[in-house]
């Protein structure tokens, strides 16, 4: 396979040879798609979780189980007020 990369795709490579962490630029490379691997598979277990927490939201919801709209964002107003504490 070749591969045509961009004058700044390929400083990039240099630089990244520059630092001694890798040897050559395929070693860049391999690293640069286990890296792309990882966050394609994060971001597909976020999905995945995210989805699950909202099908049980919505069959709280579906029981009666949520809390009033306006609640929430007192709650939340509340809790972005408080010092030292990490905002949302």
């Amino acid at each position: 396979m070749n591969i045509t990369l961009k004058p700044e795709e390929e400083q990039l490579i240099q630089e990244k040879l520059k630092t001694g962490k890798y040897e050559t630029a395929y070693d860049v490379i391999v690293d640069a798609l286990s890296l792309l691997e990882e966050r394609d598979t994060l971001s597909q277990e976020w999905l995945e979780e995210t989805r699950k927490k909202v099908a049980v939201g919505i069959a709280q919801l579906n029981q009666g189980e949520g809390i009033d709209g306006e609640v929430v964002i007192a709650r939340l107003r509340e809790k972005l007020c408080q010092p030292g504490e990490n905002q949302v």
